[in-house]
């Protein structure tokens, strides 16, 4: 069993053993769980801890585990289909950031993972983060509903000059920012100009806050300007959603000479721009562009980034930027919504950003992110020559391929998925009509360099059969 699940299936496998004994009967020791299921002891301690929360059973310090009263079980099954009439077509859609196909199968080698595998995560570091913050006296008490005001101060450093501990709120991640921020701009019914293709989670949330997805087309240099100030006139947006930085999927960077013209027609047209900057330390080794706010006089940007993608998946700690009254619109949605972001996660951040390890970490990351790049996209060069890599990004954590004309891409990743490899169908990614058949191809999610080969060779497998 794997350290992510073992503990989940030791519980389920448990769970069968205590339904053949009887209420009071002590479990085996945690060294016998430990040979018969061949599992570390931490994976049985959470497991039994996960058991004694249920109820199914009871620890004993210096005793053991022992099976609890079964409780009488609900027989009935409740009707709620009224629920149907209530809620009305007010769903929400999350067919974009869901994997329809399942959960994939043990030995799936992962192209379509968004985070980094545990090998290329600062472990020790958030570790030791973790355990400094957890001593501080002040560690549970109630957090300020805009952040605390070091870590503030530590965003508002990374942002640009100018930029004050003020301009910051703290988030719990990226997407509940995008979130916040698409929910206090813009009201249901209004359109949102987003590039195409663009991050799923951008559109489902957009969605999700009653906005209608316009999209703009890109090009090798990213948003174009004159089709963005058609867009604003045509739809009478006030709001653009943008990656302005290692693109996700494309990994496209904003052109230079493109940048002044966006917030210049945002800025003409009223509207405010969203720039996810999520990849900001996912460079691979050249200096990464500065952000958008860099170039804004008048609080047209509102500027999103997150430690999540650099760091864990579980470190769910996020900064937006604003100035103006659409701060204050946003701090009233963050008090309404949860109040504050926990702050032992706030506590450990701080640490994180503190550590002189954690610069250490991001150099170390980018050769990584480098390095599995290069072999990624050799590996689709020489094993897949019909299938046309778009650009090999200087950062972020994928390749964006297009398929052979004809190619369906979620044909290719269901099939994909029944030869061991896991990729992301490009047609997530637009909001609308595809102009072609895409993949979109992680290289951080995988256990190491031969597993990126390997899936290639699948992958051409695939190919062949199509």
């Amino acid at each position: 069993m794997s350290d992510s699940s073992s503990s989940a299936e030791l519980a389920t496998s448990m769970r069968a053993m205590i339904e053949r004994l009887s209420p009071g009967d002590r479990l085996p020791s945690s060294r016998e769980l430990i040979q018969r299921y061949r599992v570390g002891p931490a994976t049985v301690s959470q497991a039994i801890a996960t058991l004694a929360a249920e109820g199914v059973v009871i620890t004993r310090p210096g005793s053991g585990t022992y099976v609890a009263a079964r409780h009488q079980r609900r027989t009935a099954v409740a009707d709620t289909a009224w629920q149907t009439v209530t809620l009305a077509d007010r769903s929400v859609d999350t067919r974009v950031l869901t994997d329809t196909l399942g959960a994939p199968p043990e030995g799936t080698i992962m192209l379509d993972g968004g985070y980094l595998h545990r090998s290329l995560q600062p472990g020790k570091i958030l570790t030791a983060a973790l355990a400094r913050a957890a001593r501080r006296p002040d560690a549970w008490d109630r957090a300020p509903a805009g952040g605390l005001a070091a870590l503030r101060s530590v965003f508002a450093a990374m942002a640009r000059d100018g930029v004050s501990a003020d301009d910051i709120l703290i988030t719990a991640g990226g997407q509940s920012a995008l979130s916040m921020a698409f929910r206090a701009i813009a009201a249901p019914g209004d359109p949102v100009l987003m590039e195409s293709p663009t991050y799923p989670g951008a559109i489902a949330a957009a969605r999700a806050a009653g906005l209608r997805p316009v999209p703009v087309p890109m090009d090798a240099d990213g948003l174009q300007p004159e089709l963005l100030a058609d867009a604003f006139a045509m739809t009478r947006a006030r709001l653009l959603y943008c990656q302005p930085t290692y693109h996700n999927p494309t990994g496209t960077v904003l052109a230079p000479q493109r940048r002044r013209q966006i917030i210049d027609a945002a800025r003409a047209a009223g509207a405010f721009v969203i720039e996810d900057d999520f990849a900001r330390h996912l460079g691979h080794g050249p200096p990464v562009p500065p952000p958008l706010l860099t170039d804004d006089r008048d609080g047209t940007v509102v500027y999103l980034t997150s430690l999540t993608k650099p760091a864990a998946p579980s470190l769910r700690i996020g900064a937006l930027t604003a100035r103006g009254p659409v701060m204050e619109r946003l701090r009233a949605i963050r008090l309404v919504d949860d109040f504050f972001v926990t702050r032992p996660l706030q506590e450990t951040a701080l640490e994180l950003l503190s550590s002189p390890g954690w610069e250490r970490h991001l150099r170390s990351l980018a050769g990584a992110l480098r390095e599995r790049c290069a072999v990624l996209a050799g590996a689709v060069a020489r094993d897949l020559p019909g299938w046309t890599l778009t650009r090999v990004a200087a950062g972020g954590l994928h390749l964006w391929v297009r398929l052979p004309y004809g190619a369906d891409d979620t044909v290719i990743a269901a099939t994909a998925r029944q030869h061991g490899v896991a990729v992301s169908a490009g047609s997530r990614y637009f909001a609308t009509e595809l102009p072609a058949a895409y993949l979109r191809l992680g290289f951080a999610a995988t256990g190491d360099l031969s597993e990126l080969t390997e899936a290639t060779r699948r992958l051409a497998t695939v190919h062949a059969l199509s």
